[in-house]
């Protein structure tokens, strides 16, 4: 796993880039500390994820709840058909997550950037099972009201024209 997606990952958790960086090189220092505890190689990776994740969710614990902000950077470089709409969409995205708690982020996160299962996002953080499933379904329903509330309706003029 590249280093930039665990802190790209850090940074969607945390909303600031520097205790993300922070969270990227505990989880490496735990991974150092722990390497002999390490049973299965070829889980690494998902071992790695798992420590950043947890340094991230204890970096919140200790720090409170601080409403952070952070500029999201995207991971590739797709060919842009409209930049303006892109900007519009994460802006819409950055301002819906920021409304989650660290928890419910991470949830999301793990979900849907790394592509897990809820039973592996359960791992991941330590949670039971359902515990997951409900963290994630609340994160769900809380980004569609959120989306709800912040998308511009496109409402006819009087007249019947659009704007």
């Amino acid at each position: 796993m590249h280093v930039s997606r665990l802190d790209s990952a850090a940074r969607l958790i945390l909303r600031d880039h520097d205790l993300a960086r922070d969270a990227v090189q505990e989880g490496f220092i735990r991974a150092w500390r722990s390497l002999p505890a390490l049973r299965e190689p070829d889980a690494f990776d998902g071992w790695l994820r798992t420590l950043v994740t947890r340094s991230c969710l204890d970096i919140v614990r200790r720090r409170g709840r601080r409403a952070i902000e952070v500029e999201l950077t995207p991971l590739d470089e797709p060919a842009i058909a409209d930049p303006a709409m892109v900007f519009a969409n994460r802006e819409l995205l950055d301002a819906v997550l920021r409304r989650l708690p660290p928890d419910a982020r991470a949830v999301v996160v793990l979900h849907y950037y790394f592509d897990l299962s809820v039973p592996e996002v359960a791992a991941t953080m330590g949670i039971p099972v359902g515990t997951a499933k409900s963290r994630l379904n609340r994160a769900l329903n809380q980004l569609r009201s959120h989306f709800a509330e912040l998308e511009p309706e496109s409402s006819p003029v009087a007249g019947g024209q659009l704007a």
